[in-house]
């Protein structure tokens, strides 16, 4: 229900500050200032996803935790969303998720009303299990795996059993 009344809420809010802007400086200001936004908003998301994919490759690599910089790269996105989306509150929202400081409190809220139910990593020693034999270390990426042998079986004998015909 509260999603049914955001979808509501939020182009009434658009329309009444398009009143309200349009009213103080003019249409052709004001559509000027949304496109402005859109385009300001567009390179700041680029730039900060950019940097929010490398701290994700950086946590992957180095074998920490990537749920705070995912977290901070789905909010990017969302931001970006918000800022190519007319209006001047989807504008402001997606302004705001720019700020890392912002993020970080967001982040906060949502891991406090989050509850993981498992969590397991397994290190490079591990002789069982999803993930037994990987290791990345000096040597480069060793992955364990089994195998099936796929060649046909050999022939009872009897001529034309091998495959091969006799001309």
């Amino acid at each position: 229900m509260w999603l049914f009344a955001l979808f509501v809420a939020v182009p009434l809010i658009e329309i009444a500050l398009f009143i309200q802007v349009g009213g103080l400086i003019g249409l052709w200001p004001t559509l000027t200032v949304v496109v402005v936004t859109a385009i300001i908003g567009t390179w700041l998301v680029r730039q900060q996803g950019a940097m929010a994919l490398s701290n994700v490759k950086r946590s992957f690599n180095e074998l920490d935790d990537p749920s705070e910089p995912l977290a901070h790269g789905a909010m990017i996105l969302f931001s970006g969303a918000m800022l190519l989306t007319p209006g001047f509150f989807t504008d402001a929202v997606g302004f705001l998720l720019l700020v890392p400081g912002v993020r970080s409190v967001v982040f906060d809220y949502i891991r406090k009303r989050v509850k993981v139910q498992h969590f397991e990593t397994r290190s490079a020693h591990t002789t069982n299990g999803p993930g037994a034999g990987r290791s990345s270390g000096p040597r480069g990426n060793v992955i364990d795996g089994d195998y099936t042998d796929v060649t046909p079986p050999q022939g009872s004998g009897k001529p034309g059993d091998s495959g091969w015909t006799r001309h």
